[in-house]
């Protein structure tokens, strides 16, 4: 019996991995024609909407938690920013008299984030999904951030995720602080965390997927300002402050939930 117990506790996780795999191929395969598709995708995003919507709904907050709406309107307009992985259940935590413009990359999977965002009445603003630092890239992202100041000029507050897509997660990129130094707007770190979750191990930014019938938890870091005349030390500075703040509101979103207080 304990032969056949060991042979199958090795037997399942192999099994899983196999099934995972499958799993990757198979999105890998779909998902340029899902993106690309104009009957597909509001299908999908219409259904992720929903079932996100529930995820939210069914989490009560965590005691010590953060107001979304007095931070937003204590610093509005403002930079929000969260680390990529760790930002599906902000779209439903939005105030409806705030608006909110976002940034997304012109890759193929951030065409669902986009729908998504629309539906839930934010503006989108897409930046390139070049990794290779070529100039179209950085034309596409030049202009993205040259809309979100607009966005910000006009008093819109908008939202930047903070580590650079399939770069070194947890760790800010250049690009916001850039925002932060030609708008003179601060920028808000900000996280939210659930007791039920389920963590994509394999993805680069270990995605994290909100499930249902939980708690969950919004926290907001301190605010980081930028001046207009920041050298490069003050640059990187102001980075790794972001960075450091984003780290420190995840590990109390995710202590609130877990009941690690």
């Amino acid at each position: 019996m304990r032969e056949g117990e060991v042979a199958g506790s090795t037997a399942k996780p192999a099994r899983k991995r196999r099934q995972d795999g499958a799993a990757r191929r198979l999105w890998r395969r779909i998902r340029k024609p899902l993106a690309t598709s104009r009957f597909t995708m509001p299908f999908v995003a219409w259904f992720a909407v929903r079932a996100f919507r529930l995820v939210y709904w069914t989490n009560p907050l965590a005691e010590g938690s953060d107001d979304t709406a007095q931070k937003l309107t204590q610093y509005m307009p403002a930079i929000l920013t969260q680390w990529h992985g760790q930002h599906l259940l902000s779209t439903f935590d939005r105030p409806r008299h705030i608006p909110v413009s976002v940034m997304l990359s012109r890759s193929a999977d951030a065409e669902l984030n986009a729908l998504m965002m629309e539906r839930n009445g934010f503006r989108t603003v897409r930046g390139s999904g070049g990794r290779d630092g070529s100039a179209s890239a950085n034309k596409g992202g030049a202009r993205a951030l040259i809309a979100l100041k607009k966005s910000l000029d006009a008093g819109s507050t908008v939202a930047m995720i903070a580590d650079i897509p399939h770069g070194t997660p947890r760790q800010a990129g250049m690009g916001i602080i850039t925002l932060a130094r030609i708008s003179g707007r601060p920028i808000l770190p900000v996280a939210y965390a659930t007791s039920r979750r389920k963590v994509l191990d394999k993805t680069w930014d270990k995605t994290t997927v909100n499930l249902p019938f939980g708690h969950r938890a919004v926290v907001f870091g301190e605010p980081v300002y930028v001046g207009r005349d920041a050298d490069e030390a003050e640059l990187e500075e102001k980075r790794r402050a972001v960075t450091a703040g984003l780290n420190a509101a995840n590990a109390k979103a995710y202590a609130l939930v877990d009941g690690r207080r």
